[in-house]
C-alpha cells in the first residue's frame, strides 16, 4: 500500500509515478504506460487508480474470497457455469458503492486533469489494467474492458467500476481456467487518460508477427481511432520496414470502408463510412511510417525485447496534409507489451533431451516420410 501525507492510503497516482516494476499494484497496462512516460516517450497525460482501491471494494463484497475461490474451481470446459458465476460477480461489483476515500481521490485527479485544459468537462479514456496482463508469458489483451470519450465525474466513477468488473468477463475467466491460473491474488488497476483525436492509429510489432523476423518492423493502421481495427470493422493498411536499411520492403493498402472518430467538442465516438476517395488511400505517408519505426525501435531498445505497440498519429482530418512538418511530434503511444507468440517459441526447447546423442539421429529415421 502506498501512503500519502497524514498516513492516508493513496488510491490514485500520476501515470509517470509508476514504472515497469509496479505492475503488482498498478496493473500491467498502467505500469507499461508509466514506464514509457518515464523514458521520455510520448504518452497522453493521465493517472492510475491502483489495485488498492479494487482490493478495498472486493474486501467488502467477498471478504473471505469464497466467491472468487468458487469461480477458480470451475472446470475450464464448463462455459455455462463460468458465464453464470462471472455474471453474478460482475453485477455485484458494478452496483457496489465506492468507499468515500477512493471516490474523493478519483474525483480530485479527474478535476486536476480537466483543469489542465480549461475546457469544461474533460473527455477521458478509462482503461482496465489487470495485474496479470501484458506479461512476457501470456497475453490477456482485449479480455478486459476499456471505455473511450468518458465525460464527467459520475461517468468516470461508473466506468471505473465497469473496468473492475471486467476482470470477471466470461472470456477472461475462461482464459485463466484454460491456463490453470487461479483467482487468488488477481486484481485490477485502472488508467484514466486524456482522450486524443488521431488522424490515424494502429499497432506496430518490432518483430514480424508472421515470420518472427527480428530485422523488420511491421505496422498496421487505419484512419481515425484504432477502435475500428480492434473491433474488426476495417481491414488495415500494412507496412513492413527493414531495421537495417530503413527501406519500406512491404506495403499493403486496403479498402478501409469505415472509421471511428472522436470529436473533442462532440459527444462520444462516431462510426462513419469513409469517403470513397480515401478508402484506398494509404493512411500513412512514408515519412510517417519511418517516424513510427524510429519510436518503435526506441521502445524495443528500452525494454530489450520485441514489443507489440499501440500508437496514434495526431493531426488533421484524413485526406488533408498535416499542418505539422515533423511526424515525430504527432506520435503518441497508447500501450506497449512484450510480443508473446514468437517469444514463446524462442523459449521452447529445440528437442527433448535423450540419454544418448545417437538417439536424436535414430528418432529422425523413425518419423514417417
Amino acid at each position: 500500500m502506498t501512503y500519502g501525507g497524514g498516513g492516508q492510503p493513496r488510491f490514485v497516482l500520476g501515470l509517470a509515478d509508476v514504472g515497469a516494476a509496479d505492475a503488482p499494484w498498478a496493473g500491467g497496462k498502467a505500469a507499461a504506460l508509466g514506464e514509457l512516460a518515464r523514458a521520455g516517450l510520448p504518452v497522453p497525460r493521465g493517472y492510475v487508480i491502483t489495485v488498492a482501491a479494487f482490493n478495498l471494494v472486493m474486501a467488502a463484497l467477498d471478504p473471505a474470497g469464497a466467491i472468487r475461490g468458487a469461480l477458480g474451481d470451475l472446470p475450464a470446459g464448463d462455459l455455462a457455469a463460468i458465464a453464470r458465476a462471472a455474471a453474478g460477480l460482475r453485477a455485484r461489483i458494478k452496483a457496489a458503492p465506492l468507499p468515500p476515500a477512493v471516490a474523493a481521490q478519483i474525483i480530485a485527479a479527474y478535476q486536476r486533469l480537466d483543469a489542465q485544459w480549461l475546457d469544461g468537462t474533460a473527455a477521458v479514456a478509462v482503461r482496465s489494467s489487470a495485474t496479470m496482463e501484458d506479461s512476457p508469458e501470456a497475453s490477456f489483451a482485449g479480455l478486459q474492458d476499456s471505455y473511450l470519450a468518458v465525460r464527467g465525474v459520475e461517468a468516470v466513477l461508473d466506468r471505473v467500476r465497469s473496468c473492475w468488473a471486467s476482470l470477471y468477463n466470461d472470456e477472461s475467466v475462461s482464459y485463466r481456467r484454460r491456463r490453470g491460473t487461479g483467482e487468488a491474488g488477481l486484481a485490477m488497476g485502472v488508467v484514466v487518460q486524456r482522450m486524443v483525436s488521431p488522424r490515424t492509429a494502429g499497432v506496430m510489432f518490432t518483430r514480424s508477427p508472421v515470420t518472427g523476423d527480428r530485422s523488420v518492423v511491421a505496422i498496421e493502421g487505419t484512419w481515425g481511432l484504432g477502435s475500428a481495427l480492434v473491433a474488426g470493422e476495417v481491414t488495415p493498411d500494412g507496412f513492413t520496414v527493414s531495421k537495417v536499411t530503413g527501406e519500406i520492403t512491404g506495403r499493403r493498402v486496403s479498402a478501409k470502408l469505415r472509421a471511428h472518430f472522436f470529436a473533442p467538442n462532440g459527444h462520444g465516438i462516431s462510426a462513419q463510412p469513409m469517403p470513397i476517395a480515401l478508402r484506398r488511400s494509404p493512411c500513412l505517408a512514408d515519412d510517417e511510417v519511418r517516424a513510427l519505426v524510429l519510436v518503435g525501435r526506441q521502445v524495443e531498445e528500452h525494454y530489450g525485447v520485441p514489443q507489440d505497440i499501440e500508437w496514434a498519429l495526431l493531426g488533421d482530418s484524413p485526406g488533408c496534409s498535416a499542418l505539422h512538418a515533423d511526424p515525430a511530434d504527432r506520435i503518441v503511444l497508447l500501450q506497449s507489451r512484450p510480443e508473446t507468440v514468437w517469444a514463446a517459441r524462442d523459449r521452447a526447447p529445440i528437442a527433448t533431451p535423450k540419454p544418448r546423442a545417437s538417439d536424436h539421429v535414430l528418432a529422425r529415421f523413425r518419423k514417417a516420410l
